[in-house]
């Protein structure tokens, strides 16, 4: 645990200067304590998502997750710490032309969360700007204040919903049924805006909104895969890793929750070579686009190593 005195002394008494963002639970700040340790700051106006969150990476323990460095817990304060991350988050990169993602990690570490650690962690609110980059432009998840611990032997729970809209399975956005499967909707969603540069929600003229899985479905029926990739990859891909990655994409964001795979299938799909590709292939012809690859009409909150095969398609941006 850290003092509320060290921290005020770590990031200068919370000024403006050391000032990273604001955030749904309260203001972000950087500090550096005294023995030369770059820390990240989290004020927290919410006494239940602070517990959770604490709770949560209190369980946890895996690579690509951010880890808890402490916290603080006062009459008046309460504060979580993480180690400081330069890179700031996938939501920062996404239209850049420097950063390489690799994304399959992010899939790797829900699939930790989903299928490896008891109670099973739903995370609801799945999104670029959850996914902080280290000095690899590794994505590590973050922000677990909306999570829920699902207990062994239990499919789905309702629940109050949370989250960004845009990002929403529509079973859970209806009804506050919540599952695994709205965590793989949400990852489906995200890995189709990594591809196409495109948000959630697009603003068309005359105050009509479009979901990013609307503007992709009539070049995913035609099989014109390539035209839905961000211009500003400029061409640096790899065409069946393309293929693969937009075919799971449309597998995750399914609008029938048992229709979708689960994490550890995604992960196996993503990572599939030569003739594991084709699980992916045959699953995609399953899908009746019209019926299935739909999306609701949800408002965004986002307007605003080496290369690996192993890892899928890079983003090279």
């Amino acid at each position: 645990m850290f003092t509320y005195k060290e921290l005020l002394t770590a990031t200068n008494g919370f000024s403006d200067d050391n000032k990273l963002g604001k955030g749904g639970f309260g203001s972000v700040y950087w500090g550096k304590t005294s023995d030369g340790l770059q820390l990240k700051s989290m004020t927290s106006k919410a006494e239940m998502e602070f517990a959770v969150e604490v709770e949560v990476l209190g369980r946890v323990r895996h690579k690509n997750l951010l880890g808890l460095r402490g916290y603080c817990v006062g009459t008046d304060q309460r504060l979580i710490v993480y180690n400081y991350m330069p890179n700031l988050s996938l939501l920062s990169h996404l239209h850049d032309q420097v950063a390489v993602i690799p994304y399959i990690k992010m899939f790797i570490s829900f699939r930790y969360l989903h299928h490896e650690v008891t109670p099973h962690i739903i995370h609801r609110d799945i999104k670029a700007s959850n996914f902080i980059l280290n000095s690899d432009y590794e994505p590590l998840v973050a922000d677990f204040g909306f999570a829920k611990l699902i207990p062994e032997g239990v499919s789905h729970m309702s629940t109050r919903v949370k989250g960004t809209l845009g990002y929403l399975a529509p079973e859970y956005a209806m009804w506050g049924k919540v599952s695994d499967s709205c965590d793989v909707y949400s990852f489906g969603i995200l890995l189709l805006e990594l591809l196409t540069g495109r948000k959630p929600i697009e603003k068309l003229p005359g105050g009509m909104k479009r979901t990013i899985t609307e503007w992709a479905e009539p070049f995913i029926v035609k099989g014109r895969f390539k035209d839905l990739v961000d211009p500003r990859l400029g061409g640096n891909f790899d065409e069946n890793q393309l293929n693969r990655a937009i075919g799971v994409a449309c597998l995750c964001v399914q609008s029938k929750p048992e229709k979708r795979p689960v994490m550890k299938e995604v992960v196996y799909m993503l990572k599939a070579n030569g003739s594991e590709g084709k699980v992916v292939k045959t699953r995609m012809n399953s899908i009746k686009y019209k019926e299935e690859l739909m999306a609701l009409d949800q408002t965004s909150d986002d307007d605003g190593g080496g290369p690996d095969k192993s890892y899928g398609m890079e983003m090279h941006r």
